[in-house]
Order: structure tokens, then C-alpha cells, then sequence
């Protein structure tokens, strides 16, 4: 391949990745303004939808473009995307058993792939950082660190989610959400930035603002909750 396929297929894996950004990261500002309409915080089902399309286009840029903490964060988010799409289509009464299986079956294809994929990104960055002063090596492994300590966070704010979701049988955002949303964001956004990962920086911080704006609505509808108990 001469440098000037190499230049356009970098192109088209940076719009992939930058397509990627915007529906996965702007999903929440369609969160954001469902709830703004709804005066409380909600999830609408288009979140969902965009949440696995982003996070597949992500997936694949992040493996092209060699970011583990990118790859791992993206690696099993579609496991609960589509268990709330799941449920959701239970209780509209549009869950086929056709669908079900489909669902379910794309999912797995995708999980076991997604292995493959952060393995050997993960081992490249070991080769790649390995062959560096240990000096740098050490500041490269120190933000690899607070990345995948935020990207811990993240798995754990959905893992919430999916266990109250799965309890209800119903999909439900949990107030505890917000707040390791705003954690997570911080550890992740600080990693892919001084590795100037700049799709994946930009959109962890462009979301910051949602995630405490949920909280805002969510310590609100308490406080109106406990003022009416009160006066009750």
C-alpha cells in the first residue's frame, strides 16, 4: 500500500472514529434534553440505540488506532445496551422470540471478538512501552493506570444499572449512575488526554456537564419528595 492509500484509509478510520464520538458521547445530550423536556431526569430508548452503535464504531477505532484503554472501555458495553433494549421491548410488547435470539446471538459474536481485539491491543502497548527508558515506561503505565481505574468505574455504574434494571425487570437509571459517571469521566478524560487520544478525551469531558446536571435533577426530585413527606 503507497502512502497515499495509507493517508486516505487513516482519513476514513478518523471519520469512523469521530462518527463513532458523536452518536456515543452525544447520546447523553439526548438524555439531556428528553429530561430537560420532562423536568426530571430520564432515559429515552434512542439513548440505547445510539449507545450500541457508538460503542461499536469505537470499538473498531480504538482497536485501529491501538488505544487499550479506549478498546477495553468499549469491550462489553453492548452486553448491557442490549439487555435494556431487552427489556424495554418486553414491556412495549415488541419482543419477538425471532428478535430475542438475534439480539442475544449478535452480542456474543461481538463480546468474543472484543477479546481478541483489547488482548492484542493491550500486548502491543506492552511491546511498544517495553523498548522505552524506564522512566518513561513508568508514566506510561501510571495513566494507563488512571485510565483503566476510570474505565473500572464506568463498568461498575452499568453493572449498577443492569442489576437494578435486571431486579425490575424494567430498565432503570439508579441515582448512583450520576455519580460514578462524573468519577469515571474524570480518571478517563485526564488518561486519554496526556495520551492525546483526542476523540475519546474530548468526549468524556463534553458529557461531564450532563452527568452532573442528572445529579441536579435527581438531589431536586428527593428534595421535593421529602418536602411533600413532611408537610404530609
Amino acid at each position: 500500500m503507497d502512502d497515499a492509500a495509507r493517508g486516505d484509509l487513516a482519513l476514513i478510520w478518523q471519520a469512523i472514529g469521530i462518527a463513532g464520538g458523536l452518536i456515543f458521547y452525544g447520546r447523553f445530550y439526548v438524555q439531556w434534553i428528553a429530561s430537560e423536556r420532562a423536568g426530571k431526569s430520564v432515559m429515552p430508548i434512542v439513548f440505547w440505540y445510539m449507545s450500541s452503535v457508538g460503542s461499536v464504531l469505537l470499538m473498531m477505532f480504538a482497536f485501529v488506532s491501538q488505544s487499550p484503554v479506549g478498546a477495553l472501555g468499549q469491550s462489553f458495553n453492548l452486553v448491557v445496551y442490549s439487555r435494556n433494549l431487552i427489556h424495554i421491548w418486553r414491556e412495549r410488547g415488541t419482543l419477538t422470540p425471532a428478535r430475542h435470539r438475534a439480539v442475544h446471538a449478535g452480542v456474543i459474536a461481538v463480546a468474543v471478538v472484543a477479546v481478541g481485539l483489547v488482548a492484542r491491543v493491550w500486548w502491543n502497548e506492552y511491546e511498544d512501552v517495553s523498548t522505552r527508558p524506564d522512566h518513561v515506561s513508568r508514566l506510561v503505565w501510571m495513566w494507563l493506570a488512571v485510565g483503566v481505574a476510570g474505565q473500572a468505574l464506568f463498568a461498575a455504574r452499568f453493572l449498577v444499572q443492569w442489576f437494578v434494571t435486571e431486579r425490575r425487570r424494567q430498565s432503570v437509571i439508579p441515582p448512583a449512575f450520576w455519580y460514578l459517571s462524573v468519577a469515571a469521566s474524570t480518571l478517563q478524560a485526564a488518561s486519554f488526554l496526556q495520551r492525546r487520544e483526542w476523540v475519546f478525551g474530548i468526549g468524556m469531558l463534553a458529557t461531564l456537564f450532563i452527568y452532573l446536571r442528572n445529579i441536579w435533577f435527581v438531589r431536586r426530585d428527593a428534595s421535593n419528595l421529602t418536602a411533600n413527606s413532611t408537610s404530609s
